[in-house]
Order: structure tokens, then C-alpha cells, then sequence
């Protein structure tokens, strides 16, 4: 069994560099890799092209590459909770490709699989179908959108092994999920990391095969977007 395990987040996003195209799980702020962002800040890495569900908040998850002006590029399909977000845009300082949510999990599905691409007919008649390929089948027009090419994923997972197998909690499933495997290089940091064959087999929902790397997270805040609460009587 091929031992995936590295000591840290350091070590595990050592070959990062500035221009590279990331691939960053989660749903919101569910399930984001908050020890792998925190690197990026740290290591100063910039210019980078990220694909990601959203863009965190102005505080936390990739809001904080966003504060630095790290990020050159930004694809994603919800962006509104980001005030920083959205000054960078409007200013022209930032790139954004805005993509049917969707597409963008089948895109990353599609590069997961090794599909180069596949026709959707979500866009079609919008500008999201803009100098793409258009086709008809049964009576309906469909666009055809490429697979993503990213130089690393990056999830993040409830639990996995040293063999790279990892089991996701609830909505921290999403995109993480289908971004595994997805990148030449993918990187796992996980709230546990147990000795291989110490998961239930029925249980795994990525198969070590897509994992290149994975590490243990610490202090996770596991923040929440928008709180709300009954009054009490």
C-alpha cells in the first residue's frame, strides 16, 4: 500500500508557484481546506488562477488570498457574500469567469474522469455560450464546455488514510468530491487521518488513487456564512 502521507501542510503544498491554476473544495464556507489557504497566504503565492464554488467571505477561506491580491483570476459560480470580491471585479483588478453551478461541478467531474469535454445545455442562449460550440439534440440546443486543466486540487475531508482514501460529512461533500483527482497534483488535509485499512471499504467516498497527498488540519473554525435564529418567546 503507497504510504500518501506528509508530515504537513508545508511540506504537502511545498511545489505550489506563483501563477499556477488551484482547484479549492467546498460549499461555502462548508468544508473548505482553512490549513491549505492559510499556506497560500503564508507562502505569498501569487497570480493564481483559482476554481472554487465561491470566494469565501471578506475574513476567511479565499477571501483571505483575495485581502493580499493574490488571486488573478477567480471561477466560480456564487460570489455574494464578498464585499473585497466584489471591489476587485467592478475595479477591473480582478478576472472573474462566472459559470452555471452546475457546469462547474461537471467540468471538474469531467477532468476527474478524463473526459475532455461534454455538452451541457446550461448558457445556451446567454453570454455563458459565448464563442462556444453549439449543438442540437432531441429538439434542444446544448453548449459544449471543456474539462478544467488545474495544476492542483485542493480538498478537504472528515476523515482518511494514510493510502489516500477519504470519507466527507454532509454538504462538505460538495465539490471536493468531484475535485479529487481532478488536477495534476491533489492534495487532501483531513480532520483525522487514520492507518490504511482502518476505514469501512462501504464507507469511502474517494477511493487513495485520486490522492496525491494528505495531511492532518488543525483548529479548524469551521465558520458559518449567515446565522440565523428564532426569537425566543
Amino acid at each position: 500500500m503507497i504510504n500518501k502521507k506528509v508530515q504537513n501542510v508545508e511540506e504537502a503544498l511545498r511545489d505550489i508557484k506563483d501563477g499556477m491554476t488551484i482547484m479549492l473544495g467546498g460549499f461555502g464556507l462548508s468544508g473548505i481546506p482553512e490549513n491549505s489557504i492559510a499556506e497560500l497566504v503564508k507562502k505569498g503565492t501569487t497570480n493564481l488562477t483559482c476554481i472554487s464554488n465561491n470566494a469565501g467571505v471578506d475574513d476567511f477561506g479565499l477571501g483571505l488570498l483575495l485581502q493580499k491580491k493574490q488571486i488573478k483570476k477567480m471561477i466560480s459560480s456564487y460570489v455574494g457574500e464578498n464585499a473585497e470580491f466584489e471591489r476587485q471585479m467592478l475595479s477591473g483588478e480582478l478576472d472573474v469567469e462566472l459559470t452555471p453551478q452546475g457546469t462547474l461541478a461537471e467540468k471538474c467531474r469531467a477532468a476527474q474522469a478524463g473526459i475532455p469535454a461534454f455538452y451541457t445545455p446550461a448558457g445556451y442562449g446567454t453570454e455563458v455560450a459565448e464563442g462556444k460550440e453549439a449543438r442540437e439534440f432531441n429538439g434542444k440546443m446544448h453548449i459544449l464546455e471543456e474539462a478544467y486543466k488545474a495544476d492542483f486540487a485542493i480538498v478537504k475531508a472528515w476523515k482518511g488514510d494514510e493510502a489516500g482514501n477519504l470519507i466527507f460529512k454532509g454538504t462538505a461533500r460538495n465539490f471536493n468530491s468531484c475535485m479529487a483527482g481532478a488536477a495534476t497534483i491533489t492534495v487532501a488535509e483531513v480532520e483525522e487521518l487514520v492507518p490504511a485499512g482502518e476505514l469501512d471499504p462501504n464507507q469511502i467516498h474517494i477511493p487513495g488513487i485520486f490522492v496525491k497527498r494528505i495531511f492532518k488540519g488543525e483548529k479548524y473554525e469551521k465558520r458559518i456564512e449567515q446565522r440565523t435564529t428564532r426569537k425566543r418567546n
